[in-house]
Protein backbone atom coordinates (compact mmCIF):
# COMPACT_ATOMS: atom_id res chain seq x y z
CA UNK A 1 0.00 0.00 0.00
CA UNK A 2 3.03 2.25 1.03
CA UNK A 3 4.43 1.94 -2.10
CA UNK A 4 1.88 2.60 -4.42
CA UNK A 5 0.66 5.52 -2.89
CA UNK A 6 4.47 6.96 -3.10
CA UNK A 7 4.18 5.97 -6.71
CA UNK A 8 1.27 8.45 -6.78
CA UNK A 9 3.02 11.15 -5.37
CA UNK A 10 5.69 10.62 -7.51
CA UNK A 11 3.48 10.64 -10.40
CA UNK A 12 1.38 14.11 -9.38
CA UNK A 13 4.18 15.55 -8.49
CA UNK A 14 6.15 14.95 -11.80
CA UNK A 15 2.38 15.91 -13.34
CA UNK A 16 2.68 19.30 -11.45
CA UNK A 17 5.94 20.09 -12.58
CA UNK A 18 5.24 19.25 -16.29
CA UNK A 19 2.13 21.42 -16.18
CA UNK A 20 3.81 24.20 -14.36
CA UNK A 21 6.88 24.23 -17.05
CA UNK A 22 4.47 24.03 -19.70
CA UNK A 23 2.57 27.17 -18.18
CA UNK A 24 5.76 29.19 -17.70
CA UNK A 25 6.80 28.45 -21.32
CA UNK A 26 3.92 29.70 -22.23
CA UNK A 27 3.58 32.81 -20.63
CA UNK A 28 7.20 33.45 -21.53
CA UNK A 29 6.02 33.21 -25.47
CA UNK A 30 3.40 35.31 -24.87
CA UNK A 31 5.56 38.15 -22.98
CA UNK A 32 7.98 37.79 -25.73
CA UNK A 33 4.83 38.31 -28.59
CA UNK A 34 4.02 41.52 -26.36
CA UNK A 35 7.33 42.87 -26.53
CA UNK A 36 7.93 42.41 -30.13
CA UNK A 37 4.13 43.34 -30.90
CA UNK A 38 5.68 46.87 -28.90
CA UNK A 39 8.40 47.43 -30.76
CA UNK A 40 7.10 46.97 -34.15
CA UNK A 41 4.07 49.44 -33.27
CA UNK A 42 6.26 51.93 -31.67
CA UNK A 43 9.75 51.87 -32.99
CA UNK A 44 11.03 52.09 -29.45
CA UNK A 45 12.81 50.16 -26.46
CA UNK A 46 9.89 48.86 -24.17
CA UNK A 47 12.92 47.78 -21.22
CA UNK A 48 14.18 51.71 -21.86
CA UNK A 49 10.90 53.10 -21.80
CA UNK A 50 10.55 51.12 -17.87
CA UNK A 51 13.41 53.05 -17.15
CA UNK A 52 12.13 56.61 -18.09
CA UNK A 53 8.91 56.32 -16.63
CA UNK A 54 10.81 56.49 -12.81
CA UNK A 55 13.08 58.56 -14.42
CA UNK A 56 10.21 60.96 -15.76
CA UNK A 57 8.22 60.48 -12.51
CA UNK A 58 5.27 59.27 -14.14
CA UNK A 59 4.70 56.89 -10.97
CA UNK A 60 4.26 59.94 -9.17
CA UNK A 61 0.43 60.39 -10.67
CA UNK A 62 -0.10 57.01 -12.23
CA UNK A 63 -0.18 53.33 -11.13
CA UNK A 64 2.02 51.45 -13.23
CA UNK A 65 2.71 47.83 -12.47
CA UNK A 66 6.50 46.94 -11.75
CA UNK A 67 7.60 50.48 -11.42
CA UNK A 68 9.20 51.50 -7.90
CA UNK A 69 8.96 54.12 -6.02
CA UNK A 70 5.30 55.91 -5.57
CA UNK A 71 2.09 54.53 -6.51
CA UNK A 72 0.23 57.56 -7.55
CA UNK A 73 -3.47 57.88 -6.97
CA UNK A 74 -4.13 61.14 -9.36
CA UNK A 75 -4.34 59.99 -12.46
CA UNK A 76 -5.49 56.49 -14.16
CA UNK A 77 -3.69 53.38 -13.59
CA UNK A 78 -1.54 52.53 -16.80
CA UNK A 79 -1.99 48.96 -16.20
CA UNK A 80 -4.14 47.77 -19.43
CA UNK A 81 -3.63 50.76 -21.56
CA UNK A 82 -1.90 48.86 -24.25
CA UNK A 83 -5.88 47.67 -24.47
CA UNK A 84 -7.64 51.36 -24.15
CA UNK A 85 -9.41 52.01 -27.02
CA UNK A 86 -8.49 56.02 -25.93
CA UNK A 87 -6.24 58.08 -24.32
CA UNK A 88 -7.43 61.29 -22.28
CA UNK A 89 -10.73 60.33 -23.46
CA UNK A 90 -10.33 61.89 -26.74
CA UNK A 91 -7.37 60.11 -28.98
CA UNK A 92 -7.79 57.17 -30.29
CA UNK A 93 -5.17 55.08 -28.51
CA UNK A 94 -2.45 54.82 -31.58
CA UNK A 95 1.29 54.61 -31.26
CA UNK A 96 1.63 57.83 -33.05
CA UNK A 97 -1.30 59.94 -30.31
CA UNK A 98 0.07 58.15 -27.28
CA UNK A 99 3.69 59.60 -28.12
CA UNK A 100 2.04 63.01 -28.58
CA UNK A 101 0.21 62.75 -25.21
CA UNK A 102 3.26 62.02 -23.88
CA UNK A 103 5.10 65.08 -25.03
CA UNK A 104 2.72 67.69 -25.18
CA UNK A 105 -0.39 66.33 -23.00
CA UNK A 106 -1.87 70.56 -23.50
CA UNK A 107 -2.00 70.62 -27.10
CA UNK A 108 -4.26 67.84 -26.62
CA UNK A 109 -6.42 68.73 -23.85
CA UNK A 110 -4.90 72.10 -22.91
CA UNK A 111 -6.79 71.96 -19.35
CA UNK A 112 -5.41 68.36 -18.25
CA UNK A 113 -3.14 68.00 -15.21
CA UNK A 114 -0.72 66.40 -16.76
CA UNK A 115 2.52 68.47 -16.88
CA UNK A 116 4.95 68.85 -20.13
CA UNK A 117 8.05 67.23 -18.46
CA UNK A 118 9.70 67.69 -21.87
CA UNK A 119 10.04 64.03 -23.42
CA UNK A 120 12.13 63.93 -25.93
CA UNK A 121 10.91 62.33 -29.14
CA UNK A 122 13.11 59.09 -28.40
CA UNK A 123 12.23 58.67 -24.99
CA UNK A 124 8.27 59.06 -25.93
CA UNK A 125 8.65 56.08 -28.03
CA UNK A 126 10.61 53.96 -25.38
CA UNK A 127 7.98 55.04 -22.60
CA UNK A 128 5.28 54.27 -25.30
CA UNK A 129 6.85 50.81 -26.38
CA UNK A 130 6.83 50.07 -22.21
CA UNK A 131 3.31 51.01 -22.07
CA UNK A 132 2.34 48.73 -24.79
CA UNK A 133 3.65 46.03 -22.85
CA UNK A 134 0.99 46.35 -20.50
CA UNK A 135 -1.75 44.37 -20.81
Amino acid sequence: MRIVMRRALIGTVILLVVVATALGYQNHSKRRYVRQEAVRLTGGNPERGHQLVGYYGCNACHTITDVAGPRGKVAPPLDGIAERGFLAGELPNTSQNMQRWIREPHSVEPKTAMPDMGVTEQDAKDITAFLYTLR
